[in-house]
């Protein structure tokens, strides 16, 4: 019976030089005994031994599901290769079934050591040590699950090539000096000096952390407590989870608040309104919106998107809500659908930098699928929460037009937002008697899947911004 000793470092490359040996020499998967041995002298081992190199015709995605799977820790990952190997010489569908026990051990596998090379990249933490012929040196500790030290090295090479680096793990080390990498033995954990910027590092993590989006589950399934020991910025994230809950109530008492019901009948008595804007000016009034919880909406978007501009804007444009990079951003309109009306305002002669850009809605509504975020419609009370807002940028810009894209800016500014297709190309007017020019929003032409229809909504949707453009120009001072 065979026993095929494979190295330490150059671990793939040997064990698949070694199954094509051994499968043009027709070993069958159980009289062979596959060993991990000790660190080779270099990279790029000389591979063991069979009765010849042999070449076998494989899909490609099982070759890339060897090059992963070499690296895993399981003694048994070497002789579960080779057994599939085996069985595809008979089955060139072998690799797509989803439902063989035995490919599904492997992708899981293949999984686990993917996530674990992610994990180093993420959670690898450089000290600074003394310095060797004047090149600042770095070191680090990371304790893996897998072999991956040697596959993700070229990362780091990459990552932080210009500087000298030491990488320790229990089971291999890695030196990087002067543009070359070497391999050694691995060692317990090294006494890591304590590092000046280590407190610099931590006092952002704080600053960043956002206590009312606090999901310990989906953190720790990220970021597993394992890796908190040897990170620095974790010593911070006990107390932040415990004083996450005082954090947030203290943000939401902060927030500004709609008044209660009754207190806009005692309004309308007195003759006043829930209409004036809570502060002085436009940069106040972002700032206050950032702790808006007048709908559930604020929960799940990154942060507020409210609206930009000049403060005596001739022309506000409201849209209906950010979508996916607006959300990330910060920005109104910066996405495909913002593209798409900066080039066909362009055209039209309307000047965005003199134009105030904002949505009816300032936060973004989605549903996830997958790691994607798809887009979701606000709905009418979640519009009617967000109004003040919008009627706040209203009264501190003043307007001279207003541009309604869609029918949820349309009911937002005139509170109707039935029947936009027949409305759309006309201009009606918002409460306080501003003119409100309607007209299609422009995510509706990125998503008319009939090039003919495309086109016709394309035309009406130029002609209105045109329209615009010719009223602004007809009530210039």
């Amino acid at each position: 019976m065979p026993t095929i000793a494979l190295p330490i470092l150059g671990t793939a490359a040997a064990w698949r030089d070694a199954a094509r040996g051994l499968l043009a020499a027709g070993v069958p998967p159980q009289d062979i005994v596959w060993q991990h041995g000790a660190v080779a002298a270099d990279l790029f081992a000389d591979a063991p031994a069979t009765s010849g190199p042999g070449t076998a015709t494989v899909p490609r995605s099982f070759v890339h599901l060897a090059a992963t799977v070499c690296w895993h820790s399981d003694p048994e990952r070497f002789g579960r290769l080779y057994a599939l190997l085996w069985r595809l010489q008979g089955s060139d569908g072998l690799t797509q079934d989803h439902g063989d026990p035995d490919l599904a051990k492997l992708r899981a596998m293949e999984k686990a050591v993917r996530r674990d090379k992610h994990k180093m990249t993420a959670f690898l933490r450089f000290r600074e040590i003394a310095p060797v012929s004047g090149r600042r040196r770095f070191a680090a500790w990371f304790e893996p699950d897998h072999h991956i030290l040697e596959p993700v090295a070229p990362f780091f090479m990459r990552r932080f090539g210009d500087m000298d680096w030491v990488i320790a793990t229990p089971a291999l080390g890695a030196t990087f000096t002067s543009g070359s990498i070497s391999f050694g033995p691995g060692r317990t954990k090294p006494p890591l000096p304590e590092d000046a910027t280590e407190e610099l590092w931590e006092t952002y993590f704080r600053n960043i952390f956002n206590p009312a989006r606090l999901k310990v589950k989906a953190m720790t399934a990220e970021m597993p407590r394992k890796y908190w020991k040897n990170m620095p910025e974790a010593a911070a994230i006990p107390d932040m989870i415990a004083s996450a809950g005082a954090r947030a109530t203290e943000m939401q008492s902060a927030a500004p608040t709609r008044a209660p019901a009754r207190a806009a009948i005692i309004g309308r008595r007195l003759g006043m309104t829930d209409d004036t804007p809570p502060v002085d000016g436009l940069d106040a009034l972002r700032r206050d919106a950032e702790g808006c919880t007048r709908c559930p909406l604020h929960r799940d978007a990154t942060q507020v998107v409210v609206g930009e501009g000049p403060s005596d804007a001739p022309l506000m444009v409201v849209g209906e809500q950010p979508g996916d990079q607006e959300d990330l951003a910060g920005r109104p309109f910066v996405g495909p659908a913002g593209q798409l009306f900066d080039r066909f305002a362009d055209e039209a002669g309307l000047d965005r930098s003199r134009a105030f850009v904002t949505n009816a809605v300032k936060h973004f509504k989605f549903v996830p699928r997958g790691k994607r975020r798809i887009h979701q419609k606000p709905d009418a009370g979640e519009v009617q929460a967000c109004r003040w807002w919008l009627d706040a940028e209203r009264q501190l810009v003043r307007p001279g037009l207003i541009l309604a894209m869609g029918a949820t800016a349309a009911a937002s500014v005139t509170g109707k937002g039935q029947g936009i297709m027949k409305r759309r190309g006309t201009f009606e007017a918002a409460e306080d008697g501003t003119p409100v020019l309607l007209t299609l929003h422009p995510s509706y032409l990125l998503r008319v899947p009939d090039a003919g229809a495309r086109a016709a909504a394309e035309r009406d949707f130029r002609a209105d911004l045109a329209a615009a453009a010719r009223w602004l120009a007809d009530h210039a001072a």
